[in-house]
Parts: C-alpha cells; sequence; structure tokens
C-alpha cells in the first residue's frame, strides 16, 4: 500500500510553519505552535483523525496568534491536499456527531476541490487560553480552503467554550476519518460521476 503523506513549508515576514502529514497514520500528533490551547486542539485533530500530523510554527506571537492560527490552517490543509493526490479511491463524504459534556457539534464535508466553509458556531467569550476564540473559526476556513472542502461546522448545543471548540475539533476530525478513508471496492476510481475531484 502506498502511504499518502504530505510536507509543506511556508514562511513571510509573519510566520514559518512546516508541517508534515500522513494520511494512513494512527493519530500520533507532534505539535508546536507557541499558543497552548491551539496546540492541544491539533492533537486532538490528529489523534480522532489517524492522520499522523507534524507541525513546527514560529510566529508574531508578541503581536497576537491571529497569524500563526491562519497560517497552521493554511499549511496542514495545503500538507493534506498533497497527500490526498487525485483523490482516488476515497470516500470523499464524511460527517460526524461529537459530544462533549453539555456540548454537540456537528461537522459535515465534502473532499470536493471546491472549498466553502459553513460556520455555525457561537462563543461566548473572547478568549481560549491565550487564543481569542474568533481563530478556531479562521482556522477551520483556511485549511478548508486550502484542503480542498467544502465544510460545514454546526453547534446543536453547548455553554462552555472550550468544550465547544475541542468538540468542533473532534467532530471535523471524525469527518475527515471518514472521508478520507479508501474505498476497497474502488481504490483507483475517484469517486465523481465526471471521472475527477480536481479542482
Amino acid at each position: 500500500m502506498i502511504m499518502r503523506q504530505g510536507q509543506v513549508s511556508r514562511q513571510t515576514k509573519e510566520t514559518a510553519i512546516t508541517a508534515r502529514v500522513a494520511l494512513d497514520g494512527t493519530g500520533i500528533a507532534d505539535i508546536d505552535t507557541g499558543v497552548g490551547f491551539f496546540d492541544h486542539m491539533l492533537t486532538a485533530l490528529a489523534r480522532h483523525s489517524l492522520i499522523d500530523v507534524a507541525l513546527k510554527a514560529e510566529g508574531d506571537l508578541h503581536i497576537d496568534a491571529h497569524h500563526t492560527v491562519e497560517d497552521c490552517g493554511i499549511v496542514l490543509g495545503r500538507a493534506v491536499a498533497q497527500a490526498l493526490g487525485d483523490k482516488a479511491g476515497i470516500e470523499r463524504f464524511g460527517a460526524a456527531y461529537v459530544a462533549m459534556d453539555e456540548a454537540l457539534v456537528r461537522a459535515a464535508l465534502d473532499v470536493s476541490g471546491r472549498a466553502f466553509l459553513v460556520w455555525d458556531v457561537t462563543f461566548t467569550q473572547d478568549r481560549l487560553g491565550t487564543m481569542d476564540a474568533e481563530l478556531v473559526q479562521e482556522f477551520f476556513r483556511a485549511f478548508a480552503w486550502e484542503a480542498g472542502l467544502t465544510l460545514h461546522v454546526t453547534q446543536l448545543a453547548g455553554t462552555n467554550n472550550h468544550h465547544i471548540a475541542e468538540a468542533a475539533f473532534k467532530a471535523l476530525a471524525r469527518a475527515l476519518k471518514m472521508a478520507l478513508a479508501i474505498d476497497p471496492r474502488r481504490p483507483d476510481a475517484a469517486p465523481s460521476t465526471k471521472g475527477t475531484l480536481s479542482a
């Protein structure tokens, strides 16, 4: 079996980031972004998607975490897209509900090559640890755009902001696990009536 792997590095005046992914992994995570809460979320994303992720980021955290979080989404999304190649054999669609105590979040996605994010999640506090709560959406948008995902994330319940955010990352992870799996009945075919999932 050919291992689906991707590695992407990106350097700007604001951040320097390298990400490596193995889609057929076991969920091993080696994450260092300098933003503790974000590291926690990316570790959960790796663990529950079974994607091995190594990500190192150095960013302008003396300003805030915005550039670091958004650019990690860009680089991680590109690494996943690279690992997917022509997407032959993938299940393509994935959806998951994740409950975390009082919080419930649904993620549904299509690995279509057509990037889109529908975000229906509400935070009632400004910060999650040292990270601005609004940056959760910025990560999801950047990741979906660069990975070529149509992604819908919907909060169905929840009052604890940490629980809501973590349920969103875990729901994305479980949906990815489903969508990126290889269908043994058609391991070499593009899951599209067009015959291709190239954007």
